[in-house]
C-alpha cells in the first residue's frame, strides 16, 4: 500500500486501503464481505482509549469557546493515554500519542514540562510526539501520514490530535462539502492507523454547539464539550458517544508551574490539570436525587450490606466495602427502579442514567468492575 501516491481522485487510495487491510474478510477474500448472522460476536478486546470517554478507534471532537481550557485538558489526557495512566478513576489502553498543536505549538514545550514537574517523572520517556506545523489537511494528509510512519520507528500512533480544526482548515466551516472533506481526511488517518483522531474545535455564536457544518457532529463517535464554570474550573462532559453512556462529567482546574528561567532571568510557567470540584452553583443544579437516583442509591447500600467486601486496588479507598456493577444492577432491577415501566429496555436506561448522575456527582465511585458509596447524602 502506498500512502505516497498521489490520487487524482482523493478517495481512490482509501478504497485501496479498504481492499487491502479489510478487518472481516473471509478467506476467500472478497471486497464486500457478508458475514453469517451466527458468526456475529462482540469483541472482546477493550473498546475504549479512554473507558467511557474516548473510543478506541474512531473520530472524536472536543469543543468549547475559546480559552476555555480545552486544549490543555485534551493534551493532559493524552498524557495519560500515553503512558498508559488511568484517568481519574477511568481504565486506559496505552498507546503512542500524536498531537499535532496547529497553533500556539511553543506552549506545548512548557505544558510538556509542566507536566514532567507535577508528576514527577525524572526523565522517563513518554510515547507522545508534538507535530507544530500549520497545514491543509485536506491537502496534506497523506503526507502527514507518511510523516508519522517514517518518524516513530515502525510503531503505530494509538491517538493522532488535530487541534485545531480551524488551524488545520482550508475552506468554509459551514459548507458541507468542505467540512466533509476534513472529515474524509481525518478518517484517512483513522484508516491509516487503526487509531483514534481526535479534533479540538470551537463553538460559533450558537454556543450550544461545535461551530460549522453538521456534518462533522454527523460523522463522529464522541463528542465532549468543554466549558468553565463560575469557579473557573474547566468542565468537560460527554455529550455523545456511539458506543457507549454519555453524560460522564470531569471537573478540572488550572495549576500554576513554575518551569524553569528564560534568558531574561524571568521565570518560565505553565499550567496542569488538577482534579477539581464542581462550584456550589454547578452543584446546586442537581442537589436532589430523582426517584432513579434515590433507587440505585438506596440498592447500592442494600448490595453493600449483603454482599459488600474491601478489595486491594490502587483505585479503591482502603477498607472500604464493595460490589460489582452487575450485582447493584441487578438489585435496581428488582428495586423498581425504571418506576412504572418494567421493561429491560426502560431499566436499562434508568440505571445507566442514574449511575451517570451519581458518579458524575460524587455519591458513588466506580472502578470496573467495583462500585462503593463514595459520599452518601443520608450521612
Amino acid at each position: 500500500m502506498n500512502f505516497h501516491a498521489d490520487y487524482e481522485d482523493p478517495d481512490a487510495w482509501r478504497e485501496q486501503y479498504r481492499d487491502d487491510y479489510a478487518d472481516d474478510r473471509p478467506a476467500g477474500g472478497e471486497r464486500f464481505p457478508l458475514i453469517p448472522f451466527g458468526e456475529l460476536k462482540p469483541r472482546t478486546a477493550p473498546a475504549y482509549t479512554v473507558k467511557g470517554i474516548l473510543p478506541r478507534v474512531g473520530l472524536a471532537v472536543v469543543w468549547g469557546p475559546p480559552k476555555c481550557g480545552k486544549s490543555f485538558w485534551f493534551f493532559d489526557l493524552l498524557c495519560h493515554v500515553a503512558l498508559g495512566w488511568a484517568y481519574r478513576d477511568k481504565r486506559v489502553q496505552q498507546g503512542i500519542v500524536v498531537y499535532c498543536a496547529f497553533e500556539g505549538a511553543e506552549g506545548f514545550r512548557a505544558r510538556a514540562e509542566a507536566f514532567r514537574a507535577k508528576h514527577g517523572l525524572n526523565g522517563q520517556d513518554v510515547p507522545l510526539f508534538l507535530m507544530p506545523m500549520r497545514m491543509d489537511l485536506i491537502k496534506d494528509h497523506r503526507a502527514l501520514i507518511a510523516a508519522i510512519r517514517a518518524q516513530i520507528g515502525g510503531a503505530t500512533p494509538g491517538t493522532v490530535a488535530l487541534d485545531t480544526l480551524n488551524r488545520s482548515f482550508v475552506g468554509s466551516e459551514s459548507s458541507d462539502a468542505d467540512m466533509s472533506a476534513y472529515v474524509n481526511a481525518a478518517d484517512a488517518i483513522r484508516e491509516a492507523f487503526g487509531c483514534l483522531v481526535g479534533i479540538v474545535h470551537h463553538c460559533g455564536i450558537d454556543s450550544s454547539r461545535p461551530r460549522g457544518h453538521t456534518s462533522l457532529t454527523g460523522a463522529v463517535d464522541a463528542q465532549i464539550a468543554v466549558k468553565r464554570d463560575t469557579a473557573d474550573n474547566i468542565v468537560a462532559t460527554v455529550e455523545h458517544m456511539k458506543d457507549g453512556a454519555e453524560g460522564e462529567v470531569l471537573v478540572s482546574r488550572l495549576e500554576v508551574v513554575e518551569v524553569g528561567t528564560d534568558d531574561d532571568g524571568d521565570a518560565i510557567t505553565s499550567c496542569v490539570v488538577v482534579p477539581g470540584e464542581a462550584s456550589a452553583a454547578e452543584k446546586g443544579k442537581g442537589s436532589r436525587l430523582n426517584h432513579a437516583e434515590q433507587v440505585a442509591l438506596k440498592m447500592l447500600r442494600e448490595a453493600l450490606h449483603a454482599a459488600g467486601k474491601p478489595v486491594t486496588s490502587n483505585h479503591v479507598p482502603p477498607a472500604v466495602p464493595v460490589v460489582t456493577k452487575s450485582l447493584w444492577r441487578d438489585y435496581c432491577y428488582q428495586g423498581g427502579i425504571s418506576a412504572g415501566d418494567s421493561s429491560d429496555e426502560a431499566r436499562k436506561k434508568a440505571f445507566q442514567r442514574a449511575v451517570r448522575s451519581l458518579h458524575s456527582r460524587g455519591f458513588v465511585g466506580i472502578w470496573e468492575p467495583h462500585v462503593w458509596v463514595a459520599h452518601d447524602p443520608q450521612a
